[in-house]
């Protein structure tokens, strides 16, 4: 099975790849819940990067992962490091629409889910109409 899709765009093919670490955050290793996907087109890759349910160590319950958010969807340009792409935190690329999620509940992974796949498809379509270059 592989880890990676493709759309296409006029012509133009990007690259959709599901790692599975994190892509941001520093206290990412306590968050149960981790999505890290790389877009690329040419030399622009972005990397969306989504955290949360954040368990940490001797409780039972989950902590935010920042002021009123229990989830929350970042996209970062990627620099090479160690001979993977990964984000770079200081070009953040902003993503409209809802990127947090503010409740613990049955749902909350779904909807941080939905939520990372809807910026993922926001920022292919970016690519795709040259509006996200490697530089912007």
């Amino acid at each position: 099975m592989s880890n990676q899709r493709r759309l296409n765009g006029v012509g133009k093919d990007i690259r959709i790849t599901y790692r599975g670490w994190p892509g941001h955050f520093i206290a990412s290793r306590h968050c149960v819940f981790r999505l890290n996907t790389l877009i690329e087109l040419g030399d622009v890759r972005v990397v969306v990067s989504t955290v949360g349910n954040m368990i940490v160590p001797y409780s039972a319950v989950a902590e935010e992962v920042g002021c009123g958010r229990y989830y929350e969807t970042m996209a970062f340009h990627a620099s090479l490091r160690d001979n993977y792409w990964d984000a770079n935190v200081g070009r953040q690329v902003d993503i409209p629409g809802t990127w947090t999620v503010d409740k613990i509940n049955s749902l909350s992974d779904h909807k941080a889910q939905a939520m990372h796949e809807d910026a993922v498809q926001d920022i292919s379509q970016r690519i795709l109409s040259g509006e996200l270059t490697r530089y912007a």
